[in-house]
């Protein structure tokens, strides 16, 4: 028997069974691309399975790491293109608007980019001449092949003041223009992006808000911004969510939700994060849902992603991508982040590639009268176009 789940959000029944018929990218085609970040089982065709999964719902993806530092350069001289070559030609053979992730971390990046010889701190124009040869190696590997880079990744601080990471005690202030001047030298067609999390948070944002402007001053290239969406069932509030979005398109740039996922387990540390570095141990109440999800958390996570989308959508000329960080709830971070081994339920698809509630929730947002185009005005999101 078909089991119903109903939301009071969308006003709709959302059934479990027959709800594949409809694609993401086929039911967002004329309104934002959808990706997912993946992982080298799947780039790679190995899990084939949930590679079918990528290539039947989106029409974007993301690397979860084999592009990052740690990945592709891993000593001085030495670059290893294995996996990343394997993910871009997936993107490239799938037509799938791909995205390079990330040229410049405080993570993930190995201690000798920031050392001399002797193991003490680089110099200022060491540290530069690394960077520019590292994005122009890599960039520049793939010109014409990654649509878009995350240039600078969470380089802000919770108060909105810039991280004081290596590259800015090294280099200083100005870090973050020289990575976005060099990722234009390697390839000045792509899109290039400033990417963080909890952007939502109003001193954040700020802060991203001051930063974004003083690049634009100095006549940086910058295209959009990030919102990583690592949120939570209660927040931020679909209003915070919206706010943020227009702060960013009043200053004439993209908005994408890079890295989304819901979080429906308890948050033993910050409300809102998504730093890596955060770690805790296992306590009473903090994996609750071993066993599976309640039905009445897959209702509230179905309703949770349809607000999501409501905001999504009504932004739809400025947001030009929603990815997913992951395919199926298997796959995430979260399972391990920030206490591993937890069983996480935060994507559309369960843990046998199955869609789950809140996937026909999505799918059906875009159908609600509110964000349905009318014949007359059904032209291309501009902020699409060409991605296609």
């Amino acid at each position: 028997m078909k089991r119903l789940y109903l939301t009071a959000f969308c006003g709709i029944a959302l059934a479990t069974t027959g709800c594949a018929q409809t694609t993401l990218k086929k039911a967002f085609q004329k309104d934002f691309l959808i990706g997912a970040a993946l992982n080298p089982a799947q780039f790679c065709e190995a899990d084939s399975a949930e590679t079918a999964i990528v290539k039947r719902q989106f029409n974007s993806i993301s690397p979860e790491n084999a592009l990052k530092w740690e990945r592709v350069h891993p000593e001085p001289g030495e670059f290893d293109f294995t996996l990343a070559d394997r993910y871009v030609d997936f993107g490239v053979t799938n037509k799938m608007f791909t995205i390079g992730h990330t040229l410049v971390w405080h993570s993930q990046t190995p201690d000798w980019v920031f050392k001399d010889a002797d193991g003490k701190p680089a110099t200022r124009e060491v540290l530069l001449q690394r960077m520019r040869e590292h994005i122009l190696a890599v960039a520049g590997r793939y010109r014409g092949k990654i649509g878009g880079w995350d240039v600078v990744n969470e380089a802000l601080n919770g108060d909105g003041s810039l991280r004081n990471s290596p590259w800015r005690k090294i280099i200083g202030d100005d870090y973050i223009a020289r990575a976005f001047e060099f990722a234009h030298e390697a390839d000045p067609q792509a899109e290039l992006y400033y990417n963080d999390y909890a952007l939502e948070d109003k001193a954040k944002r700020s802060g991203a808000v001051a930063l974004v402007k003083q690049l634009q001053a100095q006549g940086v290239k910058i295209t959009g911004v990030g919102l990583q969406g690592h949120y939570l069932l209660g927040e931020p509030s679909a209003a915070q969510v919206d706010e943020t979005i227009s702060a960013f398109e009043k200053l004439g740039l993209k908005v994408m939700i890079t890295e989304l996922d819901v979080n429906v387990l308890p948050t033993p540390g910050q409300a809102l994060s998504a730093d890596v570095s955060e770690r805790y141990r296992m306590g009473a109440g903090l994996n609750p849902y071993t066993n599976g999800l309640p039905d009445a958390v897959q209702q509230r996570l179905a309703q949770r992603y349809a607000e999501l989308f409501s905001v999504f959508l009504k932004h739809r000329a400025s947001v030009s991508r929603v990815t997913f960080w992951g395919v199926t709830d298997g796959d995430s971070w979260l399972n391990d982040w920030p206490i591993p081994g937890r069983m996480s339920y935060p994507l559309l698809f369960n843990r046998d590639g199955r869609p789950k509630p809140c996937f026909q929730a999505v799918v059906e947002s875009a159908r609600q009268p509110s964000n349905v185009k009318s014949a007359a005005g059904s032209a291309a999101n501009p902020a699409t176009d060409g991605h296609r």
